[in-house]
């Protein structure tokens, strides 16, 4: 079966063009449906629609929300499809299987002021607070995921046009605009703290560390966690939070839901929807406290 999900994987990455980060989700969902089919003594041929359904029920009792459950259901259902495809397998025993229901959360995002004192954090006399702080600026600017930041080459970004080059999910290309601010201290780290971070090294990405690699998901992740603990925010923020609050103050100050969607790069505008939910649910908020009728 190991065989088959590497052929899967190899698949997904070149058919699909889908990324290593979900690459390595699937990878992760199929470990555990494997370990639980050779647990059973099952072929993969034999495996039937009780044995998918039995699998769920212990990754509930695991602890594991809805939400998940049903990434998981939606790997396997991907996986037997691709069986199908290849004729390994006569059915697809998953699908028949009605995926978990969960309600839509809305997503967490920062206020203006609080975008305001994260920014304020970094200390841009040090190279390495100044390449912190244009990332943190980018991101807020363009509501990149944190991959595509971190995957972002110099000949991406085009400082003349205000804009930089995107490849997002699926190796979907688009354009972006750069607000000023972020122009601004994008081009001050470059010709003063990437030089200095370099070093004697060579990088086609924009933000690196010392080793002269790119400045890697975890580690961004973390440096954002510790301005925000620094900035006293209410919550730990976290890149998707920056892209959050991208996209909520955009709609907020009265941009339309089309484009949002292509800046974020959403296949589906019913993505980008959510938003409109978040700025439907603070104005309701705002009217609550300051109405006298309300």
């Amino acid at each position: 079966m190991e065989s088959q999900i590497r052929t899967f994987l190899t698949y997904l990455r070149i058919e699909k063009g889908l990324s290593d980060n979900t690459l390595h989700a699937y990878r992760r969902d199929m470990k555990k449906f494997t370990a639980f089919v050779a647990k059973q003594g099952l072929k993969i041929q034999q495996v039937s629609r009780g044995d998918v359904v039995d699998f769920l029920s212990t990754l509930y009792r695991k602890g594991l929300d809805s939400r998940s459950v049903a990434r998981h259901l939606a790997t396997i259902r991907h996986f037997f499809r691709f069986l199908l495809l290849e004729g390994e397998v006569k059915e697809d025993p998953a699908a028949t299987i009605e995926s978990p229901k969960f309600r839509q959360g809305l997503p967490d995002f920062l206020t203006l002021e609080e975008v305001d004192r994260l920014l304020a954090q970094p200390d841009v006399s040090d190279a390495r607070g100044l390449r912190d702080k244009a990332m943190i600026e980018l991101m807020y600017s363009t509501g990149l995921r944190v991959s595509e930041l971190c995957g972002l080459r110099l000949a991406d970004v085009q400082m003349e046009a205000g804009c930089l080059r995107c490849l997002g999910k699926g190796n979907k290309e688009r354009l972006v605009p750069i607000g000023r601010r972020a122009l601004t201290v994008v081009e001050e780290y470059l010709q003063k703290s990437r030089p200095q971070i370099l070093g004697d090294g060579s990088s086609q990405y924009v933000f690196i560390n010392s080793h002269a690699n790119k400045v890697d998901r975890i580690t961004f992740w973390k440096t954002l966690a510790e301005y925000g603990r620094k900035a006293g925010l209410r919550k730990t923020p976290t890149p998707h939070m920056l892209r959050h609050s991208f996209a909520t103050h955009l709609l907020d100050h009265g941009a339309d839901l089309r484009s949002v969607q292509m800046m974020l790069g959403h296949a589906d505008i019913s993505t980008t929807q959510i938003y409109t939910h978040v700025v439907e649910e603070r104005l309701k908020q705002v009217y609550k406290a300051h109405h006298p009728r309300a």
